[in-house]
């Protein structure tokens, strides 16, 4: 059977939907260039870091999306620290929204002495402010980085609270592969359009954060 080249008549690589259901960038049909049909992932912006104090997003969150997804990729700090992030709500400045989280890692070092599976009390919060932990203790090693997904859920919605999780996988406490999990919640029901993302001390040495948008099915 040849590939196919059309859908009724028409040239499938020009097609920008299909029933109804839009098609993202780069997938492809059957051979043909054109898009994944459900559960697209759009791409929106992206940061790169260069000695920065901080990473920041502050356009592109809206109703368009009901999930945001921020991908941030081989995140090296110039002081080894907790990578992490914040929120502004719309309106609202100094990304410093209250949030309630819980925290889980899974822990094995190089040389096999230790490992571990335990709840994370210090990188939790119980109705704070600061900036949430999604990687702890990131060490400076020129060959050493973070890498994760930070889901951020109907950030416009004004009825709920925002719910967030995030899982990193990398380096941590030196020479030790980690995976933390992260859940929890923004409480407020005041949309969420900004996002924000550093070290908790030094700069973001280098990275890059990637936002998208992820298309309902």
């Amino acid at each position: 059977m040849p590939d196919i080249a059309t859908i009724n008549g028409i040239d499938i690589t020009t097609l920008a939907s299909f029933g109804g259901v839009a098609f993202a960038d780069g997938q492809t049909l059957d051979g043909q260039n054109v898009a994944l049909i459900t559960e697209a992932h759009t791409f929106i912006s992206s940061q790169t870091a260069s000695a920065s104090a901080t990473l920041d997003f502050t356009s592109g969150i809206d109703s368009t999306y009901d999930v945001y997804e921020f991908h941030f990729i081989n995140m090296h700090p110039g002081t080894s620290s907790n990578f992490s992030f914040q929120v502004n709500a719309a309106g609202q400045t100094g990304f410093n929204e209250v949030i309630t989280s819980s925290t889980y890692r899974a822990y094995h070092n190089e040389v096999d002495t230790s490992a571990s599976l335990q709840y994370r009390t210090g990188s939790d919060q119980a109705q704070g402010t600061a900036y949430q932990t999604l990687a702890e203790s990131v060490p400076t090693d020129a060959d050493q980085s973070v890498s994760g997904i930070l889901r951020l859920y109907a950030p416009s919605d004004t009825t709920y609270v925002k719910h967030f999780t995030g899982v990193v996988f990398g380096n941590f406490f030196g020479a030790a592969s980690g995976t933390i999990y992260v859940g929890g919640y923004i409480n407020t029901t005041s949309a969420i359009d900004e996002v924000s993302f550093k070290f908790a001390s030094g700069n973001i040495d280098a990275g890059e954060v990637r936002m998208y948008g992820v298309a309902t099915s």
